[in-house]
């Protein structure tokens, strides 16, 4: 007959086990590649002692062994004192595979976080679906996909890719937030080297196909890379400092820091010279408030968090410093993604424009520009945040238009007095309006009058001054007083409301 000794020592027996995870020689695997145990992940990431795990106990559906824990550790604790939830992959366990019961831990641990209104991070390290749970881990893959879709824009919801990413598995890290990557360890990938091998005779590493190399300068699917699992962890916890809780809350305000006056910015006097426009973005940023995200993807184009006066915004600007900071394909995807993330947790939009335009060129039209440029448009004509924007130095064209102008939506929109806001630059204006003229001119002479023509196009259009008589800017302000207005206006639309037409759901052009 059974005592309570005997089944308290059965239970605690089996807390052993769902604690230890997979024998030692898996876990010896996973600590030479330099990989943590998931308990030891969530350990680092959660406040001490603030951890309470779900469905410890749970097996596989099918089979005879008892894996406790079905190869994920889930539940809720706290960051810094907020409430978040979480799950990590353990691959000592049937390589972090997905099962039934795997897959029904992760559902039931973001269903949690979206009733209680809290951040959901997932830890992947997996080697994909369950192959001896057939249809069932395929179903539990969709399962979790459609939380991800139906959750987007209520609670943020990050991914942190750790091991392998392989097959389905990639789209519940693709449909989240965002996305980091350790250097070494991590790789994504829909079909893997050895099938690609034999389906198109190429060779390739699993590296050099999805590592994090790629994903955060070619492909653009990850944020971040890190060079180890610990600056990732510290890294989410950093970013949490710019999210709010869900999408009924506001982001946490912090105590306001004046920015380094310890280099003064400097401000090229033409504005074909070249700029950094990180260091615009430090002088007027609260001090190492700046937060960038997908710094080596479309470098063009810069996104990131900060804090002005303390409080949570999003910057959007053009990188002067590399491609002249032209908008292209890659750019305005980017861009766009950023401030939808904005506009769903009620982030104001900042936007810094400096840019000669789209990319011309005929890779750009035939690999969709139109449909592709059309999604930074659509963003902000349907962001219903506060959304303050500063023209630099150039804004021509339709790039005048797309980067959060008055008619997009633009609350309060400012200029810097040596701005050009024109339809074109004066060497293409000039090439259009007076190609013939110029064409007739004796050859010794056309150099001139070229010169004097571009001349009159600057004098009379490359300026700020017709966009603020007919309202197109609402201020021209002085570069270095750029930081008090922005401050300014984020106050003056803090209580901003704005309703789009009813209806079902716009059509973005994805």
């Amino acid at each position: 007959m059974e005592t309570a000794a005997t089944r308290t020592e059965q239970w605690h027996a089996k807390e052993r086990q769902a604690c230890d995870g997979g024998d030692t020689q898996a876990r010896a695997r996973q600590e030479a590649l330099g990989k943590q145990h998931a308990r030891t992940r969530i350990d680092h990431l959660l406040d001490p002692g603030s951890f309470i795990e779900i469905d410890r106990l749970v097996c596989s559906a099918f089979g005879t062994s008892k894996n406790y824990t079905d190869g994920v550790v889930a539940g809720l604790g706290t960051i810094h004192g907020r409430h978040v939830a979480v799950y990590a992959q353990d691959f000592t366990l049937k390589g972090g595979s997905l099962g039934k019961h795997h897959a029904a831990k992760i559902c039931k641990v973001m269903d949690m976080a979206a009733k209680i209104g809290c951040p959901i991070i997932g830890i992947i390290d997996s080697g994909g679906a369950r192959i001896d749970e057939g249809i069932h881990a395929l179903a539990g893959y969709g399962k979790i996909f459609k939380r991800n879709c139906h959750y987007s824009g209520i609670i943020p919801q990050i991914s942190l890719i750790m091991g392998p990413c392989a097959g389905g598995a990639v789209y519940s890290p693709a449909l989240t937030d965002i996305i980091f990557m350790t250097s070494g360890t991590s790789q994504m990938f829909v079909t893997g080297p050895n099938v690609i091998a034999q389906a198109t005779h190429q060779t390739i590493t699993k590296e050099d196909l999805g590592g994090a190399e790629i994903h955060t300068t070619i492909s653009g699917v990850a944020h971040d890379v890190c060079a180890t699992e610990d600056e990732c962890l510290e890294k989410v916890k950093a970013l949490l400092e710019y999210l709010p809780n869900s999408y009924l809350d506001q982001p946490p305000r912090h105590k306001t820091v004046e920015p380094s006056q310890q280099s003064p910015l400097h401000i090229p006097e033409h504005a074909h010279q070249a700029l950094d426009i990180i260091t615009v973005i430090t002088s007027l940023v609260d001090h190492e408030s700046f937060f960038e995200l997908q710094p080596r993807f479309a470098a063009n184009m810069v996104t990131g968090f900060a804090r002005m006066d303390g409080m949570v915004v999003g910057i959007v600007a053009n990188q002067p410093a590399v491609k002249a900071g032209v908008i292209d394909i890659e750019a305005s995807s980017k861009a766009a993604r950023f401030i939808r993330l904005c506009d769903s947790f009620g982030i104001p939009l900042v936007t810094l424009v400096d840019t000669p335009g789209y990319l011309p060129g005929v890779e750009q039209e035939h690999s969709g520009i139109i449909r592709h440029g059309a999604k930074l448009l659509y963003a902000y004509a349907t962001a219903t945040v506060p959304k303050i924007t500063v023209i630099l130095r150039k804004a021509f064209g339709g790039a005048f238009i797309v980067m959060g102008s008055k008619e997009l939506g633009g609350d309060i929109n400012y200029a810097w007095p040596m701005a050009h806001i024109a339809v074109l630059g004066a060497q293409a204006a000039v090439a259009i309006m007076h190609g013939k003229k110029l064409a007739a001119t004796p050859a010794e002479n056309r150099l001139d009058l070229q010169h004097e023509l571009e001349h009159a196009y600057q004098e009379e259009f490359l300026n700020p001054f017709t966009a603020a008589e007919h309202g197109y800017i609402d201020a021209i302000i002085e570069p270095s007083e750029t930081r008090m207005h922005i401050i300014k206006a984020l106050h003056l639309t803090k209580d901003k409301v704005e309703k789009l037409p009813p209806r079902k759901h716009g059509n973005m052009p994805l």
